[in-house]
């Protein structure tokens, strides 16, 4: 091959890999933009999944008498042992 064909080969060979990475960024750039969109964008109830939960969900069924003075007081109700 003569001087100037290796040139132009190459030339269009380097142009090539530039165009396919700036694709391959542009490409990437957008979906990390969407990925980061998706995570950060508020939260509805009921769309996201609460990790984690109560060791003894069965203890919190019923309240214990405690938990009922305590709400009593917070709603201000007397309760019937104070008013006797």
């Amino acid at each position: 091959m003569s001087e100037e064909t290796t040139k132009t080969v190459t030339t269009v060979l380097l142009i090539a890999i530039f165009l396919g990475m700036i694709i391959f960024i542009a490409l990437k750039a957008r979906n990390n933009r969407e990925s980061m969109l998706k995570d950060r964008a508020p939260k509805v109830a009921g769309e996201d999944e609460l990790e984690g939960g109560a060791r003894h969900p069965q203890r919190f069924d019923e309240p214990d008498d405690e938990a009922l003075e305590e709400m009593a007081k917070l709603l201000g109700e007397e309760s019937d042992d104070d008013e006797a």
